[in-house]
């Protein structure tokens, strides 16, 4: 059970980072992103996703709108200035990060 916690705490940051990525590509939306999540093996509910996007938004990296589709409220995210000079730095440190990692697995 602790292992689980950790592996949340540490995908966290992961998903945050996809979660920048795609805004910064264009417009998303909860259900969106959770499929899209999906893909890569995260399986969130809108109860963990929604608050992320909500502190995301109240840092500043996120904007919304809301949206009608078909008769309901959707809200629309993209990405701030905050978010993109944000997500630059941080695509700096996973390059480097990453490298670290896998320098000594290509033997």
């Amino acid at each position: 059970m602790e292992k689980r916690k950790l592996d949340k705490d540490l995908y966290n940051g992961f998903i945050k980072l996809h979660i920048l990525y795609h805004a910064a590509k264009g417009k998303i939306f909860g259900l969106w992103i959770i499929t899209e999540l999906r893909r890569h093996g995260y399986d969130l509910s809108p109860g963990t996703l929604y608050p992320i996007l909500h502190r995301m938004e109240g840092k500043g990296y996120l904007k919304s709108k809301k949206k009608i589709v078909k008769g309901k409220i959707r809200r629309i995210y993209s990405i701030t200035p905050l978010g993109n000079s944000t997500l630059s730095d941080a695509k700096n440190k996973i390059k480097e990060l990453f490298g670290e990692l896998f320098e000594h697995d290509e033997k």
